[in-house]
């Protein structure tokens, strides 16, 4: 019985360690959430003015000479590029987008041959390799928790440069949108070709000195680069949330199995005293009989 209450009390001690460690984790994952959607939301502005402009720039360009970034063209190889974390611990963050990728490729009937794949997180690069898929670049591209645009800008690129020449038709990227601390919503975003906005309306004019070609040859690249790394700001929030849901339930979870463990330990402890008790009239009962 010793051995067993002894036993108990050590699980105790090590489950309160174990919430003490996700409570600090989903503190930190809490803080880390709202400074990442402030820089998210801040960045969101300038995209929707960037867009405005592009769209307005692409709207004056002649049709009879498109930009190669425009051009639709026979889907033969469709490139994906799956946004995940460097690190676990963050709930079905990443495995929701795994499954949703896999579902998408299963629905239009893609194999390995028409597909090339990319990830941005160490775990979705890891997740590709797995499973053998035909890869854009054998080095992971890492997703710091304060995101610098020169962190994706070699992989971008590699994209736009396959679009360019023709390697691929069709750019997609994977991620996790986030809505709300609660909610995160798989999207597929596709970057490539450009799809001009049809209720864009030119209400400025602009004079360009090099020309309107020249000038998308320059802005359509930073246009998808800046996209990229806006959607990545936006499944860092998503992330930092998941991670804060994820350490916040097994918080809970430790409290409860605390709480479980310390009835056990109540009742084993009881039943301990009262054997004592037991043994201990049972003695004193002895005693008075010979006597």
């Amino acid at each position: 019985m010793a051995n067993s209450l002894r036993e108990v009390k050590q699980r105790i001690a090590s489950t309160e360690s174990t919430a003490q460690i996700t409570k600090a984790m989903y503190m930190v994952s809490s803080s880390k959430v709202k400074k990442a959607e402030r820089t998210f939301k801040n960045y969101q502005d300038f995209m929707i003015r960037k867009s405005e402009l592009v769209h307005q720039m692409i709207a004056r360009a002649d049709e009879d000479d498109i930009h190669p970034l425009l051009k639709k063209r026979p889907v033969t190889k469709t490139a994906y590029l799956l946004v995940t974390s460097d690190r676990g611990l963050a709930g079905a963050y990443n495995a929701s987008v795994y499954r949703a990728f896999e579902q998408k490729l299963e629905e239009s009937g893609q194999n390995k041959d028409s597909i090339l794949c990319g990830a941005i997180g160490k775990q979705g690069f890891a997740y590709l390799k797995r499973q053998n898929y035909p890869m854009i670049s054998d080095k992971a591209t890492l997703v710091r928790d304060d995101v610098m645009f020169l962190d994706i800008l070699p992989l971008a690129n590699r994209f736009i440069e396959s679009y360019l020449s023709g390697e691929l038709d069709k750019l997609i990227i994977v991620y996790n949108h986030y809505i709300n601390s609660l909610s995160l919503e798989i999207r597929f975003e596709e970057l490539l070709p450009i799809v001009p906005k049809e209720e864009s309306k030119v209400s400025l004019d602009y004079v360009f000195e090099t020309g309107i070609e020249k000038t998308l040859n320059i802005v359509l690249p930073m246009y998808i680069q800046d996209m990229i790394y806006g959607i990545i700001l936006d499944a860092k929030v998503s992330e930092h949330s998941a991670r804060m849901n994820s350490m916040r339930n097994a918080t809970d979870n430790a409290k409860e199995v605390i709480a479980k463990l310390q009835l056990l330990y109540n009742r084993a402890r009881q039943g301990a005293i009262t054997t004592e008790l037991i043994d201990i009239i049972g003695g004193a009962n002895a005693i008075g009989g010979d006597a």
